[in-house]
């Protein structure tokens, strides 16, 4: 079940700390992985630690005022795309820190990054996410939306890694192939 609680816990927390005084600040949140965070193997799982990446992109989005301009706005936000790396497990229990921040933007999507880190320094895991601001229309632009915010920033260069990926996820069909285009053999449950 998604963490619901969690989510409003931090989005609390984070009324009460300083706004974020540019975009691309970084917010920092602390987290515990609970015995239900845990797969088969008593480590976070990956999924969850997907929904643990909601709460610390919730929490930078109160603090950058986003949340009240989506609300009056009567806007949505959306994940139009996301790339991860796991490469350090988190153990039940295990305390860890979320890091989340605007990494730069461009005419239809906001480029976002998070990373949890182990107590001894270690990075646990990264994500990229290309996020959209929505309304009845479609895509928001991200110029509107800092003008919706009262912001005068200008995205800051889209780092070549970025750039790349942003390339690579163009070459993607979409939509995927579908059966009938592949050699599938199918194992029934049984």
């Amino acid at each position: 079940m998604f963490p619901f609680a969690r989510v409003v816990w931090h989005v609390i927390k984070a009324t009460r700390q300083p706004p974020l005084s540019s975009l691309t600040d970084t917010h920092v949140s602390r987290h515990m992985c609970w015995p239900h965070d845990l797969d088969f193997w008593l480590e976070l799982n990956n999924g969850r630690a997907l929904s643990l990446y909601d709460i610390g992109r919730s929490a930078m989005a109160q603090r950058a005022g986003l949340i009240g301009v989506l609300r009056r706005k009567r806007w949505g936000l959306t994940m139009a795309g996301s790339s991860t790396r796991f490469r350090r497990r988190i153990h039940g229990f295990e305390r860890f820190e979320m890091r989340s921040r605007a990494v730069c933007w461009d005419d239809r999507f906001i480029y976002l990054e998070q990373s949890m880190w182990k107590a001894n320094g270690e990075c646990a895991s990264h994500v990229l996410y290309r996020a959209a601001v929505t309304d009845s229309n479609g895509i928001v632009p991200p110029h509107d939306l800092l003008d919706a915010m009262g912001l005068q920033e200008v995205s800051p260069a889209m780092p070549p890694w970025i750039v790349e990926w942003c390339k690579t996820e163009a070459l993607r069909p979409w939509p995927p192939m579908q059966d009938q285009d592949l050699d599938i053999h199918r194992i029934d449950d049984a």
